[in-house]
């Protein structure tokens, strides 16, 4: 039987158009999804090395290849023992398991560090610490604030200038960073505080304390929890802080019941390790002449990219003036939980170079087990803008000026409760 080469050669050109013609289901697919079949048809990946399950037979000894001192086929692979060096080398170095360390304890501590963002911020910050939220700054910082004895001359234009010289002068740069001009203000600041020296003698026994280290740990409902590391600047005084609240109102929180968040543990975000030493400590030493911390100061800059929400930061700034607290206390009174029958005063400062955070803690009891009896108390104002805009260059949105260049939008309530909080203890 005869065959015409001519239909053979279009039913070839029929089958290789057929070929190429995309199916119903590659034609709906995008692109990108498309690309992604095709090579991972054509990508397989590297082999996975399967580990060999090596048996033991009682009375059987493997043969291996460990007298040739060379890989042959067929021989067992050999197991030797660990070697170890006679001397110490830091590049292979090899540490004790967790559970062969002297401090290693079945129980686990949470810690709080410095960098710990917890997911509910306050709530969960006030359950840990046992205290009762009171919104706004005390009635006594407050009257320091509208005080006009306890202002600095020419007040509002020097802290302008601070602001200036923070964020258009103290760098080339046309746009400092975060990093750079939030430190620098702070200081500022501080420095236009301490020139009320002469009014005030007692602000000369002050100092400033850089990276020191707090440790302070405490039992919460069955629970160990730890605040250390290092945060911040410290304003430490030679006094303490009066006390806020008085006998009453602080016997007055007896009624107050803890607000709960459950379904959610308020271990939550903490860091949870099994070695760990049990101890507070404030950071200094027997001698030290300034041993009351004063003011706890947080600059969020956003260090290595990491910047706290506001929410967070609040808790941070709470947590931390609780550790300082109560880690004095355990030094004057020790370690068995009681009622303080002086309490403790603490506070704390936070900004990012233009948003202020203030928070004031008095510590009223060590007894943080139970959620019955006396809470401490926490005072908050938050979200305190020190100035509205900073523009190195004016911002133009359809060839009009929305914000000009330079300060804009500057507060003066802000820095009045910055300036009280200073003075606190001093007038």
């Amino acid at each position: 039987m005869a065959i015409n080469p001519s239909s053979k050669r279009e039913e070839t050109q029929e089958q290789r158009t057929t070929a190429r013609r995309p199916s119903p289901r590659s034609r709906e697919m995008s692109p990108l999804a498309r690309a992604r079949v095709q090579l991972s048809s054509c990508w397989r990946g590297p082999p996975q090395s399967k580990e060999e399950k090596v048996i033991d037979i009682p009375g059987l000894e493997r043969i291996t290849y460990a007298d040739r001192m060379h890989y042959v086929p067929g021989l067992a692979k050999p197991v030797f023992s660990h070697w170890r060096r006679d001397w110490h080398d830091p590049y292979h170095y090899m540490g004790p398991k967790y559970e062969e360390m002297p401090l290693y304890k079945d129980k686990p501590c949470y810690i709080f560090h410095q960098r710990t963002s917890i997911l509910e911020g306050v709530r969960q910050a006030l359950w840990l610490t046992k205290a009762k939220l009171i919104q706004g700054l005390p009635p006594q910082i407050l009257c320091l604030a509208e005080d006009p004895a306890n202002r600095i001359e020419d007040q509002d234009e020097r802290v302008q200038q601070a602001i200036s010289h923070a964020r258009f002068w103290d760098t080339t740069k046309t746009r400092p960073t975060r990093e750079r001009f939030c430190p620098v203000l702070l200081r500022n600041l501080l420095h236009l505080c301490g020139t009320l020296q002469f009014k005030h003698p007692s602000l000369s026994k002050r100092m400033l304390a850089e990276k020191y280290t707090l440790s302070a740990c405490w039992s919460r409902d069955a629970d160990l929890f730890q605040v250390r590391g290092q945060n911040g600047l410290l304003l430490n005084s030679s006094s303490p802080l009066p006390v806020i609240a008085g006998t009453e109102e602080v016997l007055g929180t007896e009624q107050h019941v803890l607000d709960t968040f459950y379904p959610i543990s308020p271990t939550i975000d903490l860091q949870r390790v099994h070695v760990c030493q049990e101890k507070s400590h404030t950071g200094f030493g027997d001698g030290y002449p300034y041993p009351h911390a004063h003011t706890v100061f947080f600059c969020e800059a956003g260090e290595d990219g990491l910047r706290l929400r506001p929410e967070q930061l609040r808790a941070k700034m709470v947590m931390f003036a609780f550790g300082n607290a109560l880690a004095r206390a355990q030094a004057l009174y020790g370690d068995q939980p009681r009622i303080l029958e002086q309490p403790i005063v603490v506070q704390s400062i936070a900004t990012d170079g233009r948003l202020f955070q203030f928070v004031v803690f008095q510590l009223n009891t060590t007894e943080l087990s139970p959620d019955t009896g006396v809470k401490n108390l926490a005072w908050v104002d938050q979200d305190q803008l020190l100035y509205d805009y900073a523009k190195c260059l004016p911002l133009i949105k359809k060839k009009v000026v929305k914000v000009p260049a330079g300060l804009s939008g500057y507060q003066p309530n802000t820095f009045r409760k910055f300036l009280a909080l200073y003075l606190h203890g001093a007038v």
